[in-house]
């Protein structure tokens, strides 16, 4: 089933208090809830459990708005999602945004600084999801599991549960050593309120994530065989593929050859490419179990909120679109994206190369006006529609679910760690990769190559992967985020485009934070 998992989130809405201090305790039959109360059986593990999960999809306790995880922030804007796709997108050639909140248009005129309240709220945001992720992990500790008397297969399940929560923190500490390079390192032997956060460099860091997706791979459930939505081996290989190919960014060390290494294990996981690439971002995609490694999943009647797909299936729609192709009730008129995109394909309008999701009706190829909707190109790669064209649960909130990691990106890691000159791969198998997603993407082998390079790489790597979160990343790893090599339409702020300063190629600490805690450092620059 689609959303099993999810059904455990509802019972969290409620539990979830026990990490979000004294937030509404009145809402619950008793305000003696404590993990001396609620890690008393295999089922109490279960449900705190899915709130680390769920904290991906959800923003509070209760959901759309009221009880909010993250404070200081609109709790409509606090989604994991919707936060990690701003950063990564709007502060890059694929996306621009019309509105005028407070800091939001500092993305793509890239002058941010440590007061930004979307980057606190990512901060925050990575960071509470840690939080959450190390007490489970500190309560099912074997120790924890035999003193309240819980054995045999709970004992065993919990243990895969434990294993899990260490992966979803290892994620979010990627964020952070991407986003932000140098951030408080906290583990689940760091009791809150007893431990000073230490701040670790970007290189340790990256020696923790790598460590520790190692070290739980044996309590993983092996490729494809875990519970929709839920982390398994090839999630974890899939996360070390992206951590080591962009190694030499984070540590200064080149790490193709383990790129190459976990790319091939996932590739040689069984997992296919789905036929019809429209189908990646529908709201029945819970169906690319195939081609989806680990997601995200949302539901429009299970978790309401103002992000994730919800956000990204009604930001991108307004001027003459019609909101009903796109299974919502209305647009929400804000997110377009820059010329350089559509640029990349062969024409507009998809009938080459299907990717290409955009609307052009009274849209204007070109920017002059950020705030105007019509400037720009619309993106229509999300919508809250099933295969058949039918509509989700919902018409407020979508039932699309975000792949995290698919097999086309391995595929692209696979390709161009061989061209950085990794070892482990070869040339003419990098290419077959290329060509199996450039044939899906043209329907015929009309679109496939003979020969890739890197420029190549990059390019196919935003073709296919546009609007899912890797553009930042890219850019920053090919050395054409912040200079004046690779322009766009209002990069830094000017028309035309134009080069900032290389301390931009992370984001700083955040202001509140650097006051919370004084033994951490600002990033340079800021």
């Amino acid at each position: 089933m689609k959303k099993n998992f999810i059904k455990a989130f509802v019972i969290l809405m409620l539990t979830g208090s026990l990490v979000s201090c004294n937030k509404k305790l009145d809402l619950l039959p008793t305000n003696d809830i404590t993990s001396a109360t609620v890690y008393t059986s295999a089922e109490g593990y279960k449900q705190v459990f899915a709130k680390v999960y769920g904290s991906f999809a959800l923003t509070g306790n209760q959901g759309p708005a009221g009880n909010g995880d993250v404070q200081g922030i609109d709790e409509g804007t606090s989604d994991f999602l919707r936060l990690f796709w701003k950063a990564q997108e709007l502060s890059t050639d694929e996306a621009v945004i019309a509105w005028g909140d407070v800091g939001i248009q500092d993305f793509h005129n890239m002058n941010w600084s440590p007061a930004n309240s979307f980057l606190k709220g990512l901060y925050y945001r990575s960071l509470y999801q840690i939080t959450l992720a190390n007490e489970f992990i500190r309560q099912s500790a074997d120790d924890q599991l035999s003193s309240r008397g819980i054995s045999g297969a709970d004992a065993d399940k919990i243990r895969q549960f434990r294993a899990e929560a260490r992966f979803l923190r290892a994620f979010q500490y990627w964020v952070l050593l991407d986003a932000y390079g140098s951030t408080p390192l906290v583990k689940e032997t760091d009791l809150i309120g007893v431990t000073v956060p230490k701040q670790a460099d970007r290189k340790t860091l990256f020696n923790y994530v790598e460590s520790e997706l190692k070290a739980i791979e044996p309590g993983l459930a092996a490729p494809r065989t875990n519970e929709y939505g839920r982390a398994d081996q090839a999630a974890e290989w899939a996360l070390l593929a992206r951590l080591y190919l962009n190694a030499e960014v984070y540590t200064g060390t080149k790490r193709y050859d383990d790129a190459i290494t976990y790319s091939k294990k996932v590739i040689g996981a069984g997992y296919s490419l789905v036929s019809n690439y429209k189908w990646i971002m529908l709201a029945d995609n819970q169906q690319n179990t195939s081609e989806n490694i680990f997601t995200i999943n949302y539901d429009g009647l299970r978790t309401q909120s103002y992000g994730g797909t919800t956000f990204l299936t009604h930001a991108p729609v307004g001027g003459s679109e019609s909101a009903s192709n796109f299974g919502i009730s209305g647009g929400w008129s804000g997110a377009r994206t820059t010329k350089n995109l559509p640029n990349l394909f062969p024409d507009y309008t998809g009938s080459a190369d299907k990717r290409a999701q955009f609307y052009t009706n009274g849209q204007n190829l070109e920017i002059k006006d950020q705030s105007a909707f019509t400037d720009g190109f619309a993106v229509t790669k999300y919508r809250n529609v099933d295969r058949n064209g039918l509509p989700g649960k919902s018409l407020d909130f979508a039932d699309v679910d975000f792949p995290i990691f698919r097999l086309s990106e391995m595929y692209l890691i696979y390709a161009e760690a061989v061209l950085r000159g990794g070892a482990g791969g070869d040339l003419i198998t990098a290419t077959t990769y290329i060509n199996n997603i450039r044939t899906r993407a043209y329907g015929n082998v009309s679109g496939n190559v003979a020969g890739i390079t890197l420029d190549f790489i990059l390019d196919e790597r935003a073709r296919e992967l546009y609007w899912e979160g890797f553009r930042r990343t890219d850019l920053v790893r090919y050395g054409r985020f912040t200079t004046a090599a690779y322009l766009w339409p209002f990069k830094g702020g000017v028309a035309n485009g134009k080069g900032v300063e290389d301390f931009r190629n992370i984001y700083p600490i955040p202001t509140d934070d650097i006051t919370a805690n004084p033994t951490l450092k600002q990033n340079p620059g800021y």
